[in-house]
């Protein structure tokens, strides 16, 4: 489990920036040592704008040569703009030369798993087919709740506390909309890299709870490590209660 190192941005559009410019860092570094490289996207204002960001400028990024999955999905049809895989193929994704068959997004409640389990189980597959191949993710991109919750693991929350499956169902999310597919904290802790993208006011006491030692079951975020390294990208606003 690696230390947490942190790094603080006057505001959204330098965090933004940065946040892009670790994502390239990080892929083609991966690609360079092993010929390929694998990422676990995040949705929201701040993960949709750090792929805005890669799109406008990919750098080095061999985009056949990725695999792409999500944190977690809102369990709604096919085309719904609440889908974490539609925004990023709108701010990424429909734009740069990537292999269909390395995006592997969560089935639609409309598609061919209609129950959110099952949806689950299939994406729990295709995580597991991944990680016995390549050993794990090179990068898992994270944002963060007021309340201090990642991917869809709440606070006090069943999936949260799961210790040993990769991907659960979540049918009474707190926040709407109540059914999702989430990776769950042993999948966080399958990624080299770890990076959370937090800004806002709202969020700067969970952020520092969780840079304090909270427990995950408390402040899910405070459970996100990654093998070889864990970063945290703040705004001076998320930043605000730290010591």
């Amino acid at each position: 489990m690696s230390k947490p190192r942190i790094e603080v941005f006057p505001g959204t559009e330098e965090l933004v920036t940065a946040a892009a410019v670790h994502f390239v860092r990080v892929v083609t570094r991966a690609q360079a040592e092993r010929g390929s490289a694998s990422v676990v996207l995040t949705g929201g204002g701040t993960g949709i704008g750090l792929l805005e960001q890669v799109r406008k400028a990919p750098g080095a990024i061999d985009f056949g040569r990725l695999d792409i999955f999500w944190g977690d999905e809102r369990f709604v049809p096919a085309g719904d703009p609440e889908r974490n895989e539609l925004q990023a193929r709108q701010a990424l994704l429909d734009h740069v030369p990537v292999d269909p068959a390395r995006v592997h997004p969560v089935a639609t409640s409309d598609g061919e798993y209609p129950d959110p389990v099952e949806a689950a189980a299939e994406y729990s597959a295709a995580v597991h087919a991944h990680l016995t191949t390549y050993g794990a993710f090179d990068l898992h991109l994270l944002g963060m709740g007021g309340e201090g919750h990642i991917n869809s693991l709440f606070p006090h929350t069943p999936a949260v506390a799961e210790e040993h499956e990769l991907v659960v169902a979540v049918t009474d999310s707190p926040k709407p909309p109540p059914v999702r597919v989430t990776l769950t904290l042993p999948a966080v802790a399958r990624a080299r890299h770890v990076v959370l993208v937090v800004g806002g006011e709202s969020k700067a006491e969970a952020v520092a709870a969780a840079l304090a030692g909270a427990s995950p079951l408390e402040v899910p975020a405070a459970g996100a490590h990654g093998s070889e390294s864990t970063t945290w990208l703040l705004d001076e606003a998320a930043a605000a209660k730290l010591p």
